[in-house]
């Protein structure tokens, strides 16, 4: 299997730093080829500007869906971005590694997924129409890969519950899982979360260490999220509302958008 990880810490000899060792050591001792890119070492650059869209003439307006679309079209994309959506192509998995800052992926990784995931690449793809709505959720570009994420907290697991006071893990994940990843056809695993990160010791690193192990073994039957499709029957088309007969009536929220959310029968 080829894996991309892409990693975001500004830290190399951080935890971070060392669980990507330990997954990287794990997937080459499986057999796995593996492809790194280390978004700060790299010096990623994050933002979306006009410098991204060589054909854009100078006195144009600066509408970046249509720059991106021009440009992935005309294979104009800078040299940077076109490198990624290689890795991407080539990879049969990818792997998102971040510390979870103020409950997101820090900006540089944002930034990454900003430029890389092209118009025309990882959307805007697919059949628009009453039976269609694109390529998306499920389908697309990237449909048949795998992804999953290696998130770090600093907080403690039960603040990250369903009455946990930052609220359930699941819920601040599923932007990256469902909204960024699902969206362009991966099939995403379960995340592997480590928390009180800033608290553990060297004596607690080897029990998470092998876990990761563990993970990684694993990476190609681990069954994923059964998040539902988007043109799979459970939504209505165009509004993209799940069928009322579906899920749990007295639910709302992101946990719908999985088939195991109380669908009858």
């Amino acid at each position: 299997m080829k894996v991309l990880l892409v990693f975001a810490h500004p830290e190399s000899r951080s935890l971070s730093g060392a669980l990507r060792d330990v997954a990287i050591k794990e997937l080459e001792a499986q057999g796995h080829e593996v492809r790194v890119s280390d978004l700060y070492a790299d010096g990623w650059k994050s933002a979306v500007d006009r410098a991204d869209f060589p054909l854009l003439a100078d006195d144009a307006r600066f509408i970046p869906v249509a720059a991106s679309k021009k440009g992935f079209e005309a294979d104009t994309l800078t040299g940077d971005v076109k490198a990624e959506i290689e890795k991407l192509l080539w990879a049969d998995t990818l792997i998102l590694q971040f510390p979870l800052w103020w409950f997101a992926m820090p900006a540089i990784l944002k930034g990454w997924v900003d430029r890389v995931f092209a118009y025309g690449f990882a959307y805007g793809v697919g059949e628009h129409s009453d039976q269609r709505w694109g390529d998306r959720y499920g389908e697309g570009t990237l449909a048949g890969k795998r992804a999953m994420l290696i998130v770090t907290a600093g907080g403690w697991e039960e603040h990250y519950t369903a009455r946990g006071i930052n609220g359930p893990m699941d819920d601040l994940l599923f932007p990256i899982n469902h909204g960024i990843l699902y969206y362009p056809g991966y099939d995403v695993l379960p995340p592997f979360v480590v928390y009180k990160v800033d608290r553990l010791e060297d004596a607690g690193f080897g029990p998470v260490a092998e876990l990761l192990r563990d993970r990684m073994r694993t990476l190609a039957t681990t069954p994923p999220i059964p998040y539902r499709r988007q043109n799979g029957g459970d939504y209505v088309i165009p509004s993209m509302n799940l069928r009322p007969e579906l899920g749990d009536p007295s639910a709302a929220g992101f946990a719908l958008h999985s088939s195991r959310a109380g669908d009858a029968g």
